[in-house]
């Protein structure tokens, strides 16, 4: 049987990547406890950022000119 603690869930992995902000913080709540679920989150939240950066910058640029 597999150790579902330790792993981030679908739902998390994606708010965290939407929101970096809840990937650091998950990170930062299960560090010490569950460090393969806070990897993944800190990895998640990693990618959100550039990916807010150049939607953002599509966004400005192309979309709402």
């Amino acid at each position: 049987m597999k150790d579902n603690k330790d792993r981030l869930s679908r739902f998390w992995f994606v708010a965290s990547n939407a929101l970096p902000p809840i990937g650091f913080f998950l990170y930062f709540r299960h560090r010490k406890a569950h460090p393969n679920k806070a990897r993944k989150a800190l990895t998640s939240a990693m990618i959100g950022v550039p990916i807010a950066i150049i939607g953002g910058y599509i966004m400005n640029t192309f979309v709402l000119n």
